[in-house]
């Protein structure tokens, strides 16, 4: 049996990388460094007292289709693509190493991309509905917001 491959550093990488990206884009955000059950981050606009608590669901590989998620406790869910390259080299000796994406996504649209009778608790990146016009869309984060 193959032993899996610890992905802990990869996962903390991908909520700073969202924390940067928010940050650089004018938005307040933090990383929770204690367990929140349900989210990562949290983005928060001072003035108006408002937050928005936001999931990282990163995956390393490039080209994977799905990511697991059993907890809907966020406003919104970010999905880091970081195309670290692909499971098994290509013929062509293309290694799939390119930039991370990222997809914003409110979790009410995970949530109900997802197969409920699904033990794994996956969603396919092909349910969710218009999913590249979440893809470094901070619009209606900064609605909620109210920046």
């Amino acid at each position: 049996m193959k032993k899996r491959r610890n992905t802990q550093l990869e996962a903390e990488g991908a909520e700073f990388l969202v924390v940067g990206w928010l940050l650089i884009n004018g938005i307040e955000a933090h990383k929770m460094y204690t367990k929140a059950p349900g989210y990562d981050l949290i983005a928060v606009n001072i003035k108006k007292k408002k937050s928005i608590s936001i999931q990282v669901k990163s995956r390393y590989q490039t080209g994977v289709g799905h990511f697991i998620i059993k907890n809907f406790d966020s406003d919104y869910v970010a999905i880091v693509l970081l195309n670290r390259g692909y499971a098994k080299p290509r013929k062509n000796g293309e290694t799939g190493i390119k930039e991370p994406q990222i997809y914003l996504v409110p979790t009410k649209i995970i949530k109900a991309a997802q197969d409920p009778s699904d033990n794994w608790h996956k969603v396919s990146f092909s349910k969710i509905a218009n999913l590249e016009s979440y893809q470094n869309n901070l619009g209606s984060l900064k609605k909620d917001l109210g920046v």
